[in-house]
């Protein structure tokens, strides 16, 4: 799955939010340790950032897009570039309404 992940950043006195988007490629489930990672092409360099799920840096997480894979780890995904590195979306199937 894509995500935007907003992080408290602290510059000197001041805080704000920056919105880390990438692709979601771990997840450590640990209890309070819990951690994801997730990877990002930034300017053609791959950038990877492990977020502690429960910490306070992480202001929020959401869903961008949903991918399909068949695996639970996509570190297959750090040797690729370009069009490979890509994931198909999920399609969703939507029931007729019955009334």
């Amino acid at each position: 799955d894509t995500v935007r992940v907003d992080v408290k950043v602290v510059e000197g006195t001041r805080e704000r939010i920056q919105a880390f988007e990438g692709v979601c490629i771990a997840r450590k489930s640990d209890g309070v340790n819990s951690s994801f990672t997730v990877r990002k092409l930034s300017y053609g360099e791959g950038v990877e950032r492990v977020f502690p799920l429960y910490g306070p840096q992480v202001a929020g997480v959401s869903v961008v897009r949903r991918g399909r894979v068949r695996r639970a780890k996509l570190y297959y995904l750090r040797g690729r570039t370009g069009k490979a590195a890509r994931i198909a979306e999920k399609t969703t199937t939507r029931e007729a309404s019955s009334s």
